[in-house]
C-alpha cells in the first residue's frame, strides 16, 4: 500500500488500522504493508501505480488528477461544498462516476474520506484577495494552480513532503490547504496567519488494483471491504476532530488563526464561481449529471 502523507497523518493513521483490521479478519493470511510519507512512490505517481499493478494497493487525493479526468477535481473546486455535510452530499453524488472510471481503468474503489477544510496561510495579514497580487504560491493540483492565477499570485508547484523545505528557503510564501497539512509542516515555523476560509474538502481514496482483489478468495474480499467501510466511518469521524485540535495547536504554536474578512470571502467566493464555470465546460455532460445530483440532495 503506498501512501504519499507522513506517518503520524490522520490518514495514514486510519490506513494503518485498516491493514490491522483487516489482518485480523482474515486471520493473517493477508497482510497489507503500509508505505507512508512518499516512501515507495510520490504523490502523484501512486495512481498508475496501482494501475500498472507495481503496487497491489495505494491511497491518493482525487484533486491531483483532474487534468486526465474532470470528475475527479469535483471535490477541489473552492465553495462547492464547504463544510462536511455538504462534502458528504458531493461524496455520494461523484463515487458511482468514480467507480465505473476505477473499474474502467482497471482499479476498485475501497473507501474514501475527506481532509479537513482548507484555509490560506500566509506571511502577511490579507483584507482582500488583492493582497495574493504576486505572491509566490504553493500550488498542489490543477485547482490550487488556478486560484493563483485568478488572484494575480505565482503558482509554484510543491508536494506536502517538500513544503517545509521550500517555504524555509522562501520558494513559496502562501499555500491554501488544511490545519492537518499546517501541523505536519510546521507551517507555523515561516507562516504567520491561517485564514479559516473552509474553502473544500478535497478526499483522499483508497484504490486497490481490481485483478489483486479479484484473485483473492470471497471471504478475503469480504474482510476487505468490510474494513473498508469501517476505515471510511472512522477516517470521517477523524477528519472533523483533526480539524478541531489541528487550529488549537496552530494557535499554541503562535499561529493567528483569522476568520476571514466579508471581503475576503466575498472575493474567493467569486474565484470560486469563476472556476465552477470553467469546470463545468471541461467536464460536460458527466459534471453537469455530477452537478445537478449534488444540489438536488
Amino acid at each position: 500500500m503506498a501512501a504519499a502523507y507522513p506517518a503520524t497523518n490522520f490518514h495514514s493513521v486510519n490506513l494503518q488500522q485498516f491493514a490491522d483490521d483487516v489482518d485480523k479478519a482474515t486471520a493473517g493470511k493477508l497482510k497489507i504493508t503500509v508505505h507512508a510519507g512518499a516512501s515507495l512512490f510520490k504523490a502523484p505517481e501512486i495512481k498508475r501505480a496501482v494501475q500498472g499493478g507495481q503496487v497491489q494497493a495505494g491511497e491518493i487525493i482525487f484533486a491531483n488528477f483532474q487534468n486526465e479526468w474532470q470528475i475527479y477535481g469535483a471535490d477541489g473546486l473552492p465553495f462547492l461544498a464547504d463544510s462536511y455535510a455538504e462534502s458528504n452530499k458531493l461524496y455520494a453524488a461523484q463515487k458511482p462516476l468514480i467507480e465505473k472510471k476505477l473499474a474502467e481503468q482497471g482499479m476498485r474503489l475501497l473507501y474514501a474520506v475527506p481532509w479537513p477544510p482548507q484555509g490560506i496561510y500566509t506571511k502577511k495579514p490579507l483584507a482582500s484577495a488583492a493582497d495574493l497580487k504576486g505572491v509566490k504560491w504553493r500550488a498542489y493540483s490543477p485547482a490550487t494552480s488556478r486560484i493563483a492565477e485568478l488572484v494575480g499570485a505565482q503558482p509554484v508547484t510543491v508536494q506536502a513532503a517538500e513544503l517545509s523545505q521550500a517555504l524555509a528557503t522562501g520558494v513559496v510564501e502562501a499555500t491554501m490547504t488544511s490545519g492537518a497539512t499546517g501541523v505536519d509542516s510546521k507551517l507555523f515555523e515561516n507562516l504567520k496567519y491561517y485564514y479559516d476560509m473552509q474553502a473544500w474538502l478535497p478526499k483522499n481514496g483508497v484504490l486497490v488494483n481490481k485483478q489483486a482483489f479479484d484473485a483473492l478468495d470471497k471471504a478475503t474480499q469480504g474482510a476487505v471491504l468490510k474494513a473498508a467501510a469501517d476505515a471510511e466511518a472512522r477516517g470521517f469521524a477523524a477528519s472533523q476532530k483533526v480539524n478541531v485540535d489541528t487550529l488549537e495547536k496552530l494557535k499554541a504554536y503562535g499561529m493567528q488563526v483569522v476568520t476571514p474578512s466579508p471581503q475576503l470571502k466575498a472575493d474567493m467566493k467569486k474565484v470560486g464561481d469563476t472556476m465552477l464555470k470553467e469546470w463545468l465546460d471541461k467536464a460536460g455532460p458527466e459534471g453537469k449529471i455530477l452537478i445537478d445530483a449534488f444540489k438536488k440532495s
